[in-house]
Parts: structure tokens; sequence; C-alpha cells
């Protein structure tokens, strides 16, 4: 999970080399911490939050297929 995450946000940055992705165990669950430059957190989430929902999608999407529960948080 965490390399999709890190792929799909170095897809959509101008500054890849500053994405970082981190994920951890917590209650039962998944979490993927994705950090941005801050010049890039308007790309990541998107208007209205379209491109965030949407990477939260593919990602829970993907997650099924493991039979896991995932969050994606963007810092």
């Amino acid at each position: 999970m965490r390399e999709l995450v890190e792929k799909i946000a170095k897809s959509l940055v101008d500054n890849p080399d500053e994405v970082t992705v981190s994920q951890e165990e917590e209650n039962g669950s998944l979490v993927i911490k994705l950090k941005v430059a801050p010049s890039d957190m308007g790309k990541v989430i998107g208007k209205q939050g379209r491109i965030a929902k949407a990477i939260r999608t593919l990602v829970k999407t993907a997650a099924v297929k493991e039979d896991k529960k995932v969050i994606v948080e963007i810092l």
C-alpha cells in the first residue's frame, strides 16, 4: 500500500524528492501518512479534496483484496 501511495503522489507533484510516505499499525488498521512539500499540497488535495478522495478510494480498493482496513492521512 505504501508503494502505491508513493507512486501516485510522486506523479502528481513538482518536487517528487520531497514526498515521504510512512505506514504504521493502529488499532488493527494500517495508517499511511503522506507528506509533501508545502507548495505541492494543493496538487495532492485538489479542488474540494477530489484528488485526495480519489487516492483514498484507490488505496481502499487495493486493501480490500488483502482484507485490510487502510487509512490515508495527508500531513
